[in-house]
């Protein structure tokens, strides 16, 4: 069993006050820049809004 699966395992495991702790230690390790797949799905949704002509430059928009 690799050590994903592991780690996936153990989860339940882990005490529920230490979990805080041990979601710190996870991001420590996760880059900044990751997109999710959700990530990825609202940028080509925006990408071809942008195409197709449907945004609103931001100069055009009464911030007041």
């Amino acid at each position: 069993m690799n050590a994903k699966n592991q780690i996936v395992q153990m989860i339940d495991y882990v005490p529920e006050n230490d979990l805080a702790i041990l979601l710190e230690v996870v991001k420590h390790f996760i880059s900044d820049d990751i997109a999710t797949p959700d990530d990825l799905e609202a940028h080509r949704e925006a990408e071809a809004e942008y195409a197709a002509g449907e945004t609103i430059n931001h100069n055009d928009i009464k911030w007041d």
